[in-house]
């Protein structure tokens, strides 16, 4: 079972995908969005689906510190509905409090990539984050 993990932001999607067992979570690439025009990368993201046979869907569900939902969970939620109703796929939802943050962390303190590096990688690698805690906690 492939399982397709996603860190949705106003301008960009993260994307990462599990092996087949479901046991690791690579990153694959960033896919440009725009929000605010109804852009919202799926022309790319279906070509990774059928290219990688994905069977559901995880988006990070970017909650407040205090376990509050605030626009972003929202705007999460929403993305994971156009999800369901493009592909008829199960999606479900993993908090990722702290991803980004621990992403940047890894970039900085192990790769050692200037902030420009960062910046094309640090969704990606939030993809990734966000759906390894997934398949560590189900499976």
């Amino acid at each position: 079972m492939r399982i397709m993990g996603l860190d949705v932001g106003s301008k960009t999607v993260g994307v990462a995908i599990s092996d087949p067992l479901g046991f690791t979570a690579q990153g694959l690439e960033i896919i440009p969005i725009d929000e605010e025009k109804g852009e919202f990368g799926l022309e790319r993201l279906t070509e990774l689906v059928e290219q990688y046979k994905v069977d559901k869907f995880v988006v990070g569900l970017p909650k407040n510190m205090n376990n509050t939902s605030g626009p972003r969970v929202e705007a999460s939620q929403a993305y994971g509905d156009l999800l369901t109703e493009r592909y008829k796929l199960p999606v479900d939802y993993q908090d990722e409090r702290l991803t980004t943050v621990a992403a940047e962390r890894m970039l900085i303190e192990q790769a050692d990539i200037s902030r420009g590096k960062r910046k094309k990688v640090i969704d990606k690698l939030a993809a990734q984050l966000i759906l390894q805690n997934y398949l560590d906690r189900t499976f």
